[in-house]
C-alpha cells in the first residue's frame, strides 16, 4: 500500500518537475506570464513533501513491506532516531534533498520578477528533474519486499549515538542545495549574455544563507565526529569531509568577490565562475558521497547511482565551461582599486580561497584518478593537506585581519595596523616562550590574536551596522577556530594502555583508574561499559563504552568526554576481557578544543546576522537600464 502510493507520488513529482522546467523556459523565451510555471513549482514541492511524509509514516508505523523500512527501520529504535532514519541511508536522504531543493525553487519563484529569473528557474528545474529521476529509477525507497521480515536492523548504529543526527544532515543539505540559486543565476546570465545584469544583492543573500547553513553543518559534523567516532579528533581530511569543505571555500571566495564587485562593478566573470563552481563542487561531493567511489565512515555504501551522478556532473561541467568560453569575449568594466584598499585585499583573499580549494580537490580526486587510469590503489594522507593547504589558510588569516581596517577605494593608513600587529607579535612571543608548539601553530596563535584585535579595533573606531556587525562576528569566529585548531593539534596528549581493575593510566596532568567493567545485553545490543575514576587535573567519573549490534555485526566505541575550561578529558575503551577484569583504555587531554565549536557557532551566527534585511528609510532608487543591478532586484 505505502510502496505503491510512494511510487505514484515520485512519478507525479518527476512529471511536475519536467512541467516546471518547460513552463519556466517558456516564460524565459516568450515572455508569457509565470502563473502556470509557479503552480507547477508548487506542485513539485507538494510531491516531494508527500513522498517524504509517506516514507516517514512508514518508518514510524514499522511498515516492513517497504524496502527502505526493512533495511533501516527497527521496532527497538527510539522514536527520535526512527524519525531521523529518513536521511540515515542513501534512498531516504534523496527525499530530504528533493524536499529542500523544491522548497528553494518555490522561494525563488515567488520573489519579485527580474530579467534573469525565468532562466534561473529553468536551470533549477533541470536540476530538480535529474534528482527526481535519480530517486525514481535508481534509488527508489518505496520498492516492496517479499516476504515481509518480522523486524529490521535499524539505522547504522553510528547514526543513533548522538542527537546531532537530527540537525547535522538537514543543515548540511540545506547549505549544499542553497548553492543552486547562485549557480542558476550564473548560468542564466551566461545564457542571456548579460552577466552585467546579475543582482549582487540577490546573489549575496542566497550565497550568505547557504554559507551560514553549510558552516553550521560542517561545525556540527566535526563535533559529531569528535563525540561519536571515538578516535579523539574532529577533522581527518577524509574525502567526504573534504567534499563539504570545497563548496564552503569557493562560496567564501564568492562572497568576497561580490563585496568587491558591489563597489567597483568589476569581477563579473569571477562572480559567475565562482557561483557556478560552488554548486558544481556540491555535485562532485554528491558523487563522492553517494556513489561508493571512496571509502569513508561518512559515505553511503556502494550504489548504482554512481554512473548517473558522474554523467550529470560531467555534463554540467561541460555546459558551464562552454558557456564561460562562449561569453569570454564580452568586455568587462574595470575600475582598479589601490593595492592596499579593502576591495583589493578581499579579492586577494578570494584568490587564496580558490587556491586552497584547488589543493583540497587535487588531494581528494587524485586516488580516484590513479585507480581509474592505472588500476592501482593510491592514498593521500593528512600530511599532504597540512603541508599544502595550511600555509594558504595562514595567508588568508593575514589578509583577513587587514581588510576591516582599510577603507574602500583608498590606500591604507599604516598606523591602523600597529595595534593588531603588536598583539600578534606579543601572542607569538608569549606562546613561544612558554612552549614549543611548532611553526604553523605558533603562526596561527599570532594571526588569531592579530585578527581579533583588528576586528575589535574596527568595531570601536566606527559603530558598525547590523550587517557589518555580522561580518565582524563571522571573521572573529574563524579566528577563534584557528586558535582552537592550533591548540588542540599542538598540545594534545594521549596514552593507550591495557589496565587491570585498580590500575591507572596517566596523560598530561590527568589520571584515570579502572574501577569496574560492566557487561550488559538487551534487545539488539550488547555493551561493555568501563568505569574510570579521574584524578589529577580532573576529578570525577568517566564511563566510556563498547557497544555491539548483532543485526549489523558492528562494534561502536562510545567515548566519554569531560569538558573543562582548559580543554577536554577524552576517554575511550578499545577492548575488554570476557571476565571483566581488564580493559584497554585510551586517555587523551585535548586543550581548548571547545574553541573549535565556539568559533564555528560564531561564524554561522555572524553570517546569519549579516543576511538580515532591515527596512530601508531611504527612498527607493530605480537604476538605469544599464546599471549593474536589474529593476526589481532585492
Amino acid at each position: 500500500m505505502t510502496g505503491g502510493a510512494g511510487n505514484i507520488v515520485l512519478g507525479a513529482g518527476l512529471v511536475a518537475a519536467v512541467a516546471t522546467t518547460l513552463l519556466w523556459s517558456r516564460v524565459a523565451l516568450l515572455g508569457v506570464p509565470a502563473r502556470l510555471a509557479r503552480a507547477a513549482t508548487w506542485a513539485t514541492l507538494a510531491m516531494a513533501a508527500a513522498a517524504s511524509g509517506l516514507l516517514e509514516a512508514a518508518l514510524i508505523g514499522h511498515d516492513l513491506s517497504v524496502r527502505y523500512v526493512a533495511e533501516n527501520g527497527g521496532r527497538d529504535v527510539p522514536l527520535y532516531y526512527t524519525v531521523t532514519s529518513l536521511w540515515a541511508a542513501l534512498d531516504g536522504s534523496l527525499l530530504l534533498w528533493l524536499l529542500i531543493l523544491s522548497g528553494c525553487a518555490v522561494v525563488l519563484g515567488s520573489r519579485r520578477a527580474d530579467p534573469l529569473r525565468p532562466y534561473a528557474m529553468a536551470v533549477v528545474g533541470v536540476v530538480t528533474v535529474f534528482f527526481f529521476a535519480l530517486t525514481y529509477f535508481a534509488a527508489n525507497p518505496f520498492t516492496e519486499v517479499s516476504p515481509v521480515p518480522a523486524d529490521g536492523p535499524g539505522p547504522n548504529p553510528l547514526l543513533r549515538e548522538h542527537p546531532a543526527m537530527g540537525v547535522h544532515p538537514p543543515l548540511l543539505y540545506a547549505g549544499y542545495i542553497g548553492m543552486v540559486v547562485p549557480f542558476a543565476y550564473g548560468v542564466a546570465a551566461l545564457l542571456a549574455g548579460r552577466t552585467d545584469r546579475l543582482s549582487v544583492g540577490l546573489m549575496r543573500r542566497w550565497t550568505l544563507a547557504a554559507w551560514a547553513l553549510l558552516t553550521a553543518g560542517i561545525t556540527m559534523g566535526a563535533w559529531w565526529s569528535y563525540a561519536v567516532l571515538g578516535w579523539g579528533g574532529y577533522w581527518a581530511w577524509d574525502p567526504v569531509e573534504n567534499a563539504s569543505l570545497l563548496p564552503w571555500l569557493t562560496a567564501t571566495a564568492l562572497l568576497h568577490t561580490l563585496a568587491a564587485r558591489r563597489r567597483t562593478g568589476a569581477l563579473q566573470s569571477w562572480t559567475v565562475a565562482l557561483a557556478c563552481g560552488s554548486f558544481l563542487l556540491v555535485l562532485i561531493g554528491t558523487f563522492l558521497t553517494r556513489s561508493g567511489a571512496v571509502a569513508s565512515v561518512h559515505a553511503f555504501t556502494a550504489s548504482p547511482l554512481g554512473p548517473m551522478l558522474l554523467g550529470f556532473v560531467l555534463i554540467s561541467v561541460a555546459v558551464v565551461l562552454g558557456l564561460l568560453v562562449w561569453r569570454s569575449d564580452r568586455p568587462e568594466p574595470t575600475r582598479p582599486a589601490p593595492l592596499l584598499a579593502r576591495e583589493s585585499v578581499m579579492t586577494g583573499n578570494a584568490v587564496l580561497m580558490v587556491a586552497m580549494a584547488a589543493i583540497v580537490l587535487t588531494g581528494t580526486l587524485f586516488p580516484l584518478l590513479v585507480q581509474a587510469v592505472q588500476g592501482d590503489t593510491a592514498t593521500v594522507g593528512p600530511g599532504y593537506f597540512n603541508r599544502s593547504a595550511v600555509p594558504v589558510a595562514l595567508l588568508v588569516l593575514l589578509l583577513m585581519g587587514v581588510a576591516p581596517l582599510l577603507r574602500a577605494d583608498r590606500p591604507a593608513d599604516p598606523r591602523r595596523l600597529g595595534l593588531p600587529a603588536a598583539a600578534g607579535l606579543g601572542a607569538a612571543g608569549v606562546v613561544g616562550l612558554l612552549s614549543r608548539p611548532g611553526v604553523p601553530p605558533l603562526a596561527a596563535f599570532a594571526l588569531g590574536a592579530y585578527v581579533l584585535t583588528g576586528l575589535l579595533q574596527a568595531a570601536v573606531r566606527q559603530r558598525p551596522s547590523l550587517r557589518r556587525s555580522g561580518w565582524l562576528l563571522a571573521h572573529a569566529g574563524i579566528a577563534v577556530v584557528a586558535i582552537g585548531v592550533a591548540a588542540s593539534s599542538a598540545y594534545t596528549v594521549s596514552t593507550e594502555r591495557q589496565l587491570t581493575v585498580g590500575e591507572t593510566v596517566i596523560a598530561s596532568d590527568v589520571t584515570a583508574r579502572l574501577v569496574q567493567v560492566d557487561r550488559t545485553a538487551r534487545r539488539g545490543e550488547m555493551s561493555s561499559r568501563v568505569r574510570l575514576e579521574l584524578g589529577g587535573g580532573a576529578n570525577g567519573r568517566s564511563e566510556p563504552a563498547l557497544r555491539y549490534y548483532p543485526a549489523r555485526d558492528l562494534t561502536v566505541s562510545v567515548p566519554a568526554i569531560r569538558s573543562r575550561i582548559s580543554g577536554d578529558v577524552y576517554t575511550t575503551v578499545l577492548a575488554t576481557t570476557p571476565d571483566g577484569t581488564e580493559a584497554t583504555v585510551r586517555l587523551a587531554v585535548n586543550p581548548l578544543v571547545g574553541l573549535v565549536w565556539l568559533g564555528g557557532a560564531l561564524t554561522a551566527l555572524g553570517a546569519a546576522t549579516a543576511a538580515i534585511r532591515l527596512p530601508s528609510r531611504r527612498r527607493a532608487r530605480v537604476p538605469a537600464p544599464d546599471a549593474a543591478e536589474p529593476v526589481g532586484a532585492a
